[in-house]
């Protein structure tokens, strides 16, 4: 089982990953642990901010104020389907194929996708107003055919998604689930769909729809990595939304909140790449995709991996997937 996460962040002194680049979702991050700690112990461990006892399985979902809090009302349910619509025929097929709580997908990645930025958001972040459609697709299709949860983790409509996990802890929570992390091919798939937007709802980007594009209070770095003060910093800065809040962020598989509220941990697919000419350090195996709640690129496409697989963060979260039966 995992250990609880925490209430400090381990700033270890390695060699691999200083000076890497910061969050590119975000403001510069604290120092990463880049030393692997030995076997069976736990990589920055924590004081417990979040209940000990509490593990990462959906029958104890995490507590405490890094967690999700519960919804206030009973959330909203989902009104019923014309069950002869395209959309009710994919439920049904997912139902029988994906585990509760999850959504299929099936259908073809292309690795090599682009568009075209008619309008720029200034700024000193990559940012775009809005695309030219259709996408510029290339490389060959990868059929793929899986299930993704349709909320972030602890993947429940009207709960916030946890956050200050780490790429182990996400990892170890979906495989005590008998599912696992989503690769970062699987995860863009289900955020672009079949047109390849770069946007899960379209081509112009909306700050309505998703919870993005919100102005970002300066992070004490310091109190981030103090086991007395990270979790009042972590509140500080909190602005996620319960998962469902805002259902025009949804995908075109209907996967909820891929773009925003929380950065989500996937596995770097590239890691087990050939290594380049020249080249003597595989890139980590973690990634995070989507982007948080503040004015970053939030785009289906976009992939962070300058962080290892012992890195959390105040906005870092997650979700799961698994093979479809």
């Amino acid at each position: 089982m995992l250990a609880g996460l925490a209430t400090s962040v381990v700033l270890a002194a390695g060699t691999r990953g200083r000076g890497r680049p910061p969050l590119s979702h975000g403001p510069n991050p604290i120092a990463e642990n880049t030393t692997p700690p030995p076997d069976g112990a736990s990589p920055n461990p924590l004081l417990a901010v979040l209940d000990p006892s509490a593990s990462l399985r959906r029958s104890a979902p995490l507590l405490g104020p890094f967690a999700g809090t519960g919804p206030a009302s009973e959330p909203p349910r989902p009104e019923p389907n014309d069950p002869g619509s395209p959309t009710a025929r994919h439920e049904s097929q997912a139902e029988q194929a994906c585990p509760d709580g999850m959504i299929l997908v099936e259908g073809e990645y292309r690795p090599a996708v682009g568009h075209l930025c008619l309008k720029r958001i200034e700024g000193p972040i990559d940012r775009c107003a809005e695309y030219a459609s259709p996408a510029i697709v290339g490389g060959s299709e990868q059929k793929k055919r899986f299930c993704i949860d349709r909320f972030e983790y602890p993947n429940l409509e009207g709960v916030r998604p946890v956050v200050m996990v780490s790429w182990q802890d996400a990892k170890g929570a979906c495989e005590a689930e008998d599912k696992r992390l989503c690769t970062s091919s699987e995860w863009t798939l289900a955020c672009e769909g079949a047109e390849r937007l770069p946007y899960p709802y379209g081509y112009a980007r909306d700050s309505t729809a998703c919870n993005i594009d919100r102005s970002h209070p300066d992070v004490d770095e310091e109190a981030l990595s103090s086991p007395r003060a990270i979790a009042s910093e972590v509140a500080r800065l909190d602005q996620r939304v319960p998962s469902g809040a805002l259902p025009r962020c949804k995908s075109p598989y209907g996967v909820q909140d891929m773009t925003g509220n929380v950065d989500e941990w996937v596995v770097n697919e590239r890691h087990f790449a050939p290594l380049p000419a020249g080249a003597s350090e595989r890139p980590f195996i973690s990634a995070l995709k989507g982007g948080y709640w503040g004015p970053v690129r939030n785009r289906c496409r976009a992939t962070t991996t300058f962080h290892n697989e012992w890195f959390r963060y105040y906005q870092i979260g997650f979700r799961c997937c698994a093979n479809g039966r």
